[in-house]
């Protein structure tokens, strides 16, 4: 299988397309997707672990032994454990965010949904989410895996970004874009 899906390319991409193969082939690709869920959960909610994955100082045992005791202690699957642990051991754990981002898009692809990458000033509500959800569902015309992620300088509104295609409604480019028409007036 190649890696020719947005988001897989590169080192990533290899690392993403061939745990997506393993867990394929081992029938745990939902498991395999949740634990990988929780990781860029961790990774996304602590500095100090994304240190650990990226800091060239730190050394590959303790890299390796830092991310098996995290992994354990949240419960992350022998498989997914496994693999982190072979990148790790490859000095590769820099990486790992593009290897998740490869496998969630593989996953995605094969599911026919789409995935967007949404950016709010604010964390969206639960009706919020379902109505995006739906809004790009219907615009797309398949189902949306949604990334959410908080950026508190938008000031209001939202970034949507599906593949190439990115909407930018929000408040602080609303405000620049402003700007700039005032210049032109003067």
């Amino acid at each position: 299988m190649s890696s020719d899906v947005i988001g897989a390319s590169g080192l990533a991409g290899r690392y993403a397309t061939a745990l997506f193969e393993l867990a394929d082939a081992e029938n745990q690709l939902d498991q395999v997707a949740a634990d990988l869920a929780v990781v860029q959960n961790m990774l996304n909610g602590s500095d100090d672990l994304v240190r650990l994955i990226r800091s060239p100082v730190v050394s590959r045992a303790d890299q390796s032994r830092g991310m098996a005791a995290v992994l354990v202690q949240a419960e992350i699957g022998v498989l997914t454990q496994k693999f982190i642990g072979a990148v790790a051991d490859n000095r590769r754990l820099f990486a790992l965010p593009g290897m998740i981002k490869g496998f969630q898009a593989r996953l995605a692809k094969r599911r026919g949904e789409t995935s967007a990458e949404v950016i709010s000033a604010r964390t969206l509500t639960a009706a919020q989410m379902k109505a995006l959800s739906k809004s790009l569902k219907k615009a797309t015309g398949s189902d949306v895996t949604i990334d959410v992620k908080v950026d508190a300088q938008l000031l209001g509104g939202l970034i949507v970004k599906i593949g190439s295609l990115m909407v930018d409604s929000s408040l602080r480019t609303k405000l620049s874009q402003l700007r700039f028409a005032m210049k032109g007036i003067g």
